[in-house]
């Protein structure tokens, strides 16, 4: 039977969505370059698979003309910044033999040419594997190509995803990558760059487990003060996700710009006007992916960081909450044992009480300091420094800690 749902998981793009039980892990940070990663993480595969995690989403693996993989050039290249391929393919053998999928930062917004063509610009591709032209270059950044489908990535050649050469040569990288290098996951980098339906057809096309999309564009702020409704931003992320066919699940920026204020003395944000959770989450949990920060957000770059006193808050609201939680590597890793450890216990109430992306919630409380909800009628939590527990005699202390408490049944 195993045999047969692993059979049907790979041609599904949806049953992982499906099933709702995905808890990811980002496996590095802006710095990770700098540290051998591959020989370091598979280091940490034993304690990633016993923590609970599904997936383990790593950087870029191809070679790249900035050393965090975010500006790549020869795609085929598996040698980077963060190891040989060799040691890549070790790291993805271990971590299937601990059964945590591996997650592929697929960054095909851009891409650094080789040589000097049209205008004078590196928007050609000579020499190395897919050696394209300046037709594979939207017209906005210096190509030959049709108009960008999306937003551009500034002072680097915008892929045109419209020609159907370049979509064939990237389904067939794809492919080689889940295929032959044994990626089982995708998350597709600046997402905003390029129409959402051509992502749909390269999940479709490489079939990978379980995708996400990075769709990230500002919060509604005045001056400096987050709104209270956020619903346009949310409804953004939802029409992308809608245009991949519903086959990719997105980052929800949008708990995560409300989270962050929330925990500050601000906990009624976190219940809109329809009594539900403000962000992607309250309105399709199934494909909401939460974090409190990425390599951008936070880490050295810190461009949207968490508040770090309320780190634990956040998680404790994420891991008891539907959607899908993500991890972020430096929380986990970096900042103690103490924090590892309170993770890890709020995974194993979520996989214990059975919470999956699609449980229900009901808000109970969303005052300044206080925030408590029921999730599954499995699951009571509360955040914030107001005191608060569950009626009814059911409840036991599933785990606590600084502003946070959690109750299974």
């Amino acid at each position: 039977m195993q045999e047969l749902n692993q059979n049907n998981q790979q041609t599904d793009p949806v049953a992982a969505i499906r099933d709702g039980k995905e808890i990811l892990l980002q496996a590095f940070n802006w710095e990770s370059h700098k540290h051998d990663w591959w020989r370091n993480l598979e280091t940490k595969v034993p304690d990633i698979s016993k923590s609970g995690f599904t997936s383990a989403w790593l950087p870029p693996p191809s070679n790249s003309l900035a050393p965090e993989g975010y500006l790549p050039q020869n795609l085929y290249s598996l040698n980077s910044k963060y190891g040989s391929e060799h040691l890549l393919k070790a790291l993805l053998n271990k971590m299937k033999t601990y059964k945590v999928r591996a997650m592929a930062d697929i960054v095909i917004n851009h891409r650094v040419g080789t040589t000097q063509g049209n205008g004078g610009k590196y928007n050609r591709y000579d020499g190395i594997p897919l050696p394209w032209d300046e037709h594979a270059v939207t017209a906005c950044t210096g190509g030959k190509g049709n108009k960008s489908t999306g937003d551009n990535f500034n002072g680097f050649p915008n892929i045109d995803h419209s020609q159907h050469f370049v979509r064939k040569d990237i389904t067939n990288w794809l492919r080689w990558l889940r295929n032959t290098i044994g990626f089982q996951d995708f998350r597709f980098d600046f997402a905003r760059g390029y129409s959402p339906k051509y992502v749909k057809e390269y999940i479709e096309g490489a079939k990978p487990i379980f995708s996400v999309g990075e769709y990230w564009d500002s919060c509604n702020y005045k001056g400096s003060y987050l709104e209270y409704n956020q619903d346009s931003h949310r409804q953004r992320i939802i029409n992308w996700i809608d245009g991949t066919g519903q086959l990719s699940a997105a980052f929800d920026f949008t708990t995560k710009g409300i989270l962050q204020e929330a925990v500050k003395g601000e906990l009624w944000r976190l219940r809109d006007p329809q009594g539900k959770p403000p962000g992607v989450m309250g309105w399709w949990s199934s494909r909401a992916v939460t974090f409190l920060d990425n390599h951008d957000t936070g880490s050295t770059q810190a461009h949207w960081p968490f508040p770090s006193n309320h780190i634990m808050e956040g998680y404790a609201y994420i891991l008891t909450h539907p959607g899908i939680p993500s991890v972020f590597y430096d929380h986990f890793y970096d900042w103690g044992s103490s924090i590892h450890d309170q993770i890890v216990k709020l995974i194993d109430v979520r996989r214990l009480q059975g919470i999956s992306s699609r449980s229900s919630i009901k808000i109970l409380e969303a005052q300044p300091n206080l925030y408590a909800a029921n999730i599954g009628d499995k699951i009571s939590m509360k955040i914030g420094d107001g005191s608060w527990c569950p009626s009814g005699k059911d409840w036991t202390l599933a785990t606590s800690g600084h502003r946070y408490a959690v109750w299974k049944k």
